[in-house]
């Protein structure tokens, strides 16, 4: 009787315990991609001069045999891509994906997404997940985020990154997706890359296109048809440090991007504790991808440049048109203007 005549512990509420998941599932992302690869690496190099050696030269040996398989179409997971955790995480922004024409499941495709961000958030949240529901909106598309081919070299993270469907961005594998595995795969290249990051900064929209023409190229020669894609609100996740143009410090990144791939920057979001703190969180702000209209591409075996420079136009014609048609819908102003550099 002693027992009953005791409270009942209550239950965290629910609407307590949805921001918390939403606020792990971020972290979890940010810890994988950021951290993972380079504390596996540092375990493995470890247990190599403990008694646990043979887990170590077991993995690496794996590692050696399946060297070629991030460029081989991978080992995408339909399981890791319904994990309901990129439910949570899709949530916390939140983050939408807009379909405005059907992508024909008997071509391929290259589909462009911009701008880069800091992170990259939305395009991993709507090409690596279902969360946002890619295959039911896209039906017999099987979508291929193209990032860094160094990311791969990593222990735990390839694997991880494979598993969501993500390939090296480099012409081997492109070429590979576009060529060797049917109809009906779509590579998805963040074409401003790391330089572009280096412009992010919330009311700004800047996207380096101008003298990216390798994809295009790539969509003649495998006859893919080019898509454009916009993400509204990627750019306002974090606030960057700027440093002036020709200062040594703008310099200095420019240089380290060019080196290694990926650019420096200095940025900044929210804490854990609050929104009002200062961490390396992103801002919980909606972002809203659109997926435009496909652009027809023959396949030529060997492009001129004339025919590029003629698909690249009508590429950047597509990418400005989809930007001005949604804009006012999804946060800018009937002033904005989409910087093409």
């Amino acid at each position: 009787s002693a027992l009953r005549s005791l409270p009942a512990t209550p239950a965290l509420p629910q609407q307590q315990l949805r921001p918390c998941l939403q606020l792990f599932a971020v972290l979890q992302w940010i810890f994988s991609f950021l951290v993972m690869g380079l504390l596996a690496l540092v375990i493995l190099i470890y247990l190599f001069f403990t008694g646990l050696w043979p887990v170590s030269a077991l993995y690496i040996s794996w590692i050696l045999l399946d060297w070629d398989t991030p460029e081989t179409g991978g080992r995408r997971s339909h399981w890791v891509r319904n994990w309901a955790i990129w439910n949570y995480f899709r949530d916390y922004f939140p983050i939408k994906l807009v379909k405005t024409h059907s992508l024909p499941p008997g071509r391929n495709y290259i589909i462009g997404s911009h701008p880069h961000g800091i992170l990259c958030i939305a395009a991993f949240c709507n090409f690596s997940t279902e969360s946002t529901g890619f295959s039911k909106k896209f039906p017999g598309i099987r979508p291929y985020l193209a990032t860094l081919a160094g990311n791969f070299r990593l222990p735990l993270l390839r694997e991880y990154m494979m598993s969501g469907g993500l390939c090296p961005v480099n012409r081997k594998a492109i070429s590979y997706v576009l060529s060797q595995s049917g109809c009906g795969n779509a590579v998805v290249i963040v074409v401003g890359g790391a330089a572009e990051s280096l412009s992010c900064q919330p009311g700004i929209t800047t996207v380096i296109l101008s003298r990216r023409r390798g994809f295009v190229r790539l969509a003649l020669e495998q006859g893919a048809d080019l898509v454009p894609s916009f993400s509204f609100g990627e750019n306002e996740l974090y606030q960057q440090v700027q440093f002036p143009e020709q200062s040594i410090l703008r310099t200095a990144q420019w240089k380290f991007q060019k080196l290694f791939g990926f650019a420096p920057c200095f940025f900044y979001g929210r804490g854990i504790t609050s929104i009002e703190s200062k961490g390396f969180l992103p801002y919980p702000r909606p972002i809203t991808t659109v997926v435009g209209e496909p652009i027809s591409v023959p396949k030529i075996q060997d492009p001129s440049p004339q025919t590029v420079d003629l698909y690249h136009n009508m590429y950047k014609c597509s990418l400005l048109k989809l930007f001005h048609e949604h804009k006012t819908q999804y946060g800018l102003t009937e002033d904005a203007e989409l910087r093409i550099l």
